[in-house]
Parts: structure tokens; C-alpha cells; sequence
């Protein structure tokens, strides 16, 4: 049975809200947005569910889970691998995730480099051995910035009705307050770490003596690790094995951002194209600056048409114009809107990845539409 289920069969009766396994999501979310840390990993990820709320954090590029389950992972990992729309529409940040079948209390290099280490309500679920040895693992070899670590508060099982000894079959031990903060602050000293307390999971009006229900702890390391202190303690061996990974598209793989370079191109140019066709068939007092309602309605970006299109073309001094059945929209045009300019850096970058993707003109100065069909 799920642990989380479990857990919700004793908690739900007090009516947390929302339900305290996402209480301890949401916790560890506000903090991933505040330190924004590049490299994840979730120790006892389970059915994924954090990872699945984390994988949409923009500051993370790297996100593994492990857990000794590896039934459990790969019933849910489908929840990680990249929808449609993140092919269509790719990120601006690289993305990786994986999921490893292993214990906590084996060193692996593959779990080296993180910025944020999670433990959520992992620790009461390992054997007396390996809890002995989760300390050195976690805050010794992989010495992450920050560690977070959940556990049950016992304090607070009496107000849970059908708790007799624990709130899961699994669970080898529960901590009250005192029993987790010694554990915890002799950890921090071993390792030099600092350490702060808090949790979720309010108790009732009146039984506040108790604390959370769910206690956490927020460990900071205090001085950098440095690269030869990591290497020197390195295994030779990966002892996890590798059930799942999936690599998102995303505009730092050339592929990708080339094709959302030459769609931006296109439509912008498409666009172009047809303020400058109604400008040459209107009378001038006609003729509007403004993109029709039509052309909003294919706008593929908010910020894409910050700057009117005229304006644009005077301070370019460049401008599309007719001549027989072809508009020639120049390229310094294209490159000068925000989106295509923010996608290519500079605009050597800009002629390299549309080169052979689109008409243009005999010099390569600007891009060729037909005017066969308005």
C-alpha cells in the first residue's frame, strides 16, 4: 500500500488542508524557489510524486529520484517523461530526469554534485544498519548545500485515532521532538552543517504542546565542498542501477532551437508580409499601425510584438517592400524583433540556423514570400 494512503487514513480523520503528504510538497517547492538550486534529488522518491511537481521548477536541470523499490518507480515513472507540448513549445533550460533502484546507505558517484537533497519521510523507514549509516551517505559523500528531512512527529499519534504504535506497518521507528532534534543536530555538527526546525501539519486549537505532525528539518552546509575533497572519496563502482531517464527538448540543443527560429521567422515574416500588403492596397488615412485582430490571434509569444512594426522598420531604416509578385523582408528586420533577436544572440547566429530553412533572396540579404494567393 502506498505509504502516503496509508498515512491519509489517520491524518484525513483530523482533516489537514490541503492533505499533509502535499503540505510537505509544497514545502519543499517554496524552497527549491528561493535557493533555486540547478542539480535535485529526492532520496525515497516512491510513486514520483514530488519529482513530478519539481520536474516544472525553471531553475532545475538535473532531477534524479532513487528508491529500493523499484516496483513502485516504474509503475509511475511515466509521469516524468516529456508531454507534447514540451516538444512543440521546448524550454530555454536543459532538462534531465532519472530514477535509480538502490539503497541509501550505498555510495554511488552518480548521486555527486547536487544542490538539494530530499528525505521525505524516508528515515522511519530504514533498518537500524542503514540508518546508522545515512548520515556518512548523505551529508559525508554527497554533501549537498541543503538536505531536507521529514519524519513523523509522535507527539502528535496520540490525536490520530487507530494509530496504535505507528502511522505505517513499515516504519522502524517514530521520533518525538526532542528525540529527532538530538539526532539532527549531532548530524549538523558531524558534518558541518547548521541546522533549523520547523514542520507542517498544525495541531488542533488547544493541543498545541504537541507541535506538527510532520517535524522537518532544514540542514545548510556551511562551507563549500571543494572538487578534490569530492574526487578523493569517490567510488570506483555505480552500485545503483538506472530504471528510467528521460532527456527534455530544449532550445540548448541545436535541433530544437532551430526549428523555433525558423518558425519564429516565418511567422514573423508572414506578418510582416501582410501589414505591408494592406498598407500598399489602403488609402493612407486607412492604413493602421496596429496588427489586426487576425494577426494577434497567431502570436505565438506576448512579448513578441512589444514594439509597433513601423517604429521598428524606421529605426532600422531597412524596409520590406513589393516588387512584382514577391515581398523582400530584410533579415536585420526580423532579427530586430524581440523574440527572434532574444532566441539567436547575435545575428550571425541568427543566418546560420535559418541558412537553407527558408527563401531568401539571391544575396542572402532578406526573405522571399510569394504573393500569388492574397
Amino acid at each position: 500500500m502506498d505509504k502516503e494512503f496509508q498515512e491519509e487514513q489517520f491524518t484525513g480523520i483530523i482533516k489537514f488542508t490541503p492533505p499533509l503528504y502535499k503540505q510537505r510538497y509544497q514545502f519543499v517547492k517554496d524552497l527549491v524557489e528561493k535557493h533555486k538550486p540547478k542539480k535535485v534529488a529526492d532520496l525515497g522518491c516512491a510513486d514520483c510524486t514530488l519529482l513530478w511537481m519539481l520536474k516544472c521548477c525553471n531553475c532545475i536541470e538535473v532531477l534524479v529520484g532513487l528508491d529500493v523499490c523499484a516496483t513502485v518507480m516504474k509503475e509511475n515513472m511515466h509521469r516524468l517523461s516529456p508531454l507534447p507540448g514540451d516538444y512543440l513549445q521546448p524550454a530555454e533550460r536543459s532538462l534531465t530526469v532519472t530514477l535509480h533502484h538502490g539503497s541509501v546507505a550505498h555510495k554511488d558517484p552518480c548521486m555527486l554534485g547536487f544542490d538539494l537533497v530530499t528525505c521525505i519521510e524516508l528515515i522511519e523507514h530504514l533498518e537500524e544498519s542503514e540508518l546508522k549509516k545515512f548520515p556518512e551517505v548523505v551529508f559525508g559523500f554527497m554533501a549537498p548545500s541543503i538536505v531536507v528531512i521529514t519524519t513523523p512527529n509522535s507527539e502528535f499519534n496520540p490525536l490520530l485515532p487507530g494509530v496504535i504504535l505507528s502511522r505505517h506497518p513499515d516504519h522502524k521507528f517514530e521520533w518525538n521532538r526532542a528525540q529527532f532534534e538530538s539526532w539532527a543536530l549531532e548530524t549538523a555538527r558531524s558534518y558541518d552543517y547548521s541546522v533549523e526546525f520547523t514542520g507542517v501539519g498544525h495541531p488542533p486549537t488547544g493541543k498545541e504542546n504537541v507541535g506538527f505532525c510532520t517535524q522537518i528539518a532544514v540542514f545548510v552546509r556551511k562551507c563549500p565542498q571543494t572538487i578534490e575533497s569530492v574526487q578523493s572519496e569517490k567510488p570506483t563502482e555505480a552500485v545503483y542501477q538506472t530504471v528510467f531517464q528521460a532527456v527534455y527538448p530544449s532550445l540548448k540543443d541545436e535541433k530544437y532551437l532551430q526549428n523555433a527560429v525558423v518558425d519564429e521567422v516565418i511567422f514573423t515574416a508572414q506578418i510582416i508580409k501582410q501589414s505591408l500588403l494592406d498598407h500598399v492596397m489602403s488609402e493612407p488615412e486607412e492604413y493602421s499601425d496596429d496588427l489586426t485582430e487576425r494577426e494577434l490571434e497567431f502570436q505565438p509569444s506576448a512579448d513578441c510584438f512589444s514594439e509597433d512594426l513601423e517604429t521598428l522598420v524606421v529605426e532600422n531604416s531597412m524596409e520590406p517592400f513589393v516588387d512584382g509578385n514577391v515581398v523582400y523582408i530584410p533579415l536585420t528586420t526580423i532579427f530586430s524583433f524581440p523574440r527572434v533577436n532574444q532566441l539567436c544572440g547575435t545575428f550571425e547566429k541568427f543566418c546560420e540556423l535559418i541558412a537553407d530553412k527558408v527563401t531568401l533572396s539571391s544575396d542572402g540579404s532578406a526573405v522571399m514570400l510569394s504573393t500569388e494567393y492574397e
